[in-house]
């Protein structure tokens, strides 16, 4: 199918928060990443969501042009073409985007989709995360509002971040050094972002911090106190009504235990984005290959080497075999797995 509209982007993260449970977030930064995200979702009969980072954009771009915004667009555009032969839906979102790239990532990305707009498409992208964590909450949302409600004239969405989330990713600093308070979101945080963003005719997501933390990190190593988002949906309850309530995202999730990931689905978590855990499931059986096969993918003492072996489509298909059946455990984790809310997989279902 092609990439979700705006309205089925809304009734994907409905049905997940109604039936608890969340859509994996795949960060790529090439065809070939692209489409093992596409494979892993269409195999495991889930709707996801593939993102793109300044840093994946970049790099999609090729060392010759080094430009987020091509890049971004290029693999966009790939993706729009390819989920037309798949029979789930696919929404497009960009990741952490800091303040001072806004400018020269974010709102170049915006215009595109005006523009796409504008023809009678499609937006380029469904939602774009802005990540002003680092700053003090009133200068955060001073700029999320805005842009915010620029995107929702084109039905996009915006993700907004309060607390920082630990650790490194893909340009992403949280910082090892961050003070433990800062890794988790208030109670009054969370009111004050449902005050702001809620008079805006739209749909946001918000990725309240409970502990978690980017990068890779072995079991039990990460604390997470996923019991901070139960009471943040608790507090905008209280103040704004039985329906107030907030898409929340899930950053960091790898090395997180499995029953923690099941316990924040409860409290409203609807996204939870992968990409430490598949970068390595694609990175794995290429090294096999290599060791494997090291006389024919080198040319040593003047042999040849075997053309089968290095010829770059022998060890990349691999690596997206592998990495999207890392998307379909992540699906199973976070319980989205036949669960595509198009008719053709409800039926295989």
């Amino acid at each position: 199918m092609p990439i979700a509209t705006p309205e089925q982007y809304r009734q994907m993260l409905d049905a997940a928060q109604k039936g608890n449970y969340a859509y994996p977030a795949i960060n790529v930064s090439s065809m070939v990443t692209a489409n093992a995200a596409l494979k892993g979702f269409a195999d495991a009969k889930s709707d996801g969501i593939i993102q793109v980072s300044t840093g994946g954009g970049k790099f999609a771009s090729g060392l010759g042009i080094g430009n987020m915004v091509v890049g971004a667009i290029s693999i966009a555009e790939h993706i729009h073409r390819m989920a037309e032969h798949y029979d789930v839906l696919i929404a497009l979102h960009t990741d952490h985007c800091p303040p001072d790239q806004i400018d020269s990532f974010m709102v170049p990305l915006i215009e595109e989709s005006e523009r796409r707009v504008a023809e009678g498409k499609l937006p380029l992208y469904n939602s774009h995360m802005l990540d002003a964590s680092n700053l003090p909450l009133k200068e955060n949302l001073d700029l999320s509002v805005p842009l915010y409600e620029r995107m929702a004239k084109l039905g996009m969405m915006i993700e907004v971040e309060a607390g920082v989330v630990g650790g490194e990713e893909d340009g992403a600093a949280g910082g090892h050094d961050t003070p433990s308070e800062k890794l988790y979101t208030t109670p009054q945080d969370m009111v004050e972002v449902y005050r702001r963003m809620s008079p805006i005719d739209g749909t946001y997501m918000f990725a309240a911090t409970f502990g978690n933390v980017h990068g890779a990190y072995k079991p039990g190593a990460v604390k997470l106190q996923p019991k901070i988002l139960r009471d943040g949906q608790a507090a905008i309850k209280k103040e704004f009504g039985d329906d107030a309530h907030f898409h929340l995202v899930f950053h960091g999730g790898s090395g997180s235990e499995k029953h923690e990931i099941k316990e924040t689905l409860g409290y409203g978590v609807i996204k939870m984005n992968v990409d430490t855990d598949t970068q390595y499931a694609f990175t794995r059986p290429i090294v096999s290959h290599m060791c494997t096969n090291i006389e024919g993918v080198l040319k040593v003492d003047g042999e040849v080497g075997n053309k089968k072996a290095y010829d770059p489509r022998a060890y990349l298909k691999k690596g997206e075999e592998n990495m999207a059946k890392r998307v379909i455990e992540a699906c199973n984790d976070l319980e989205s797995t036949g669960k595509s809310l198009t008719a053709g997989a409800a039926a295989v279902a």
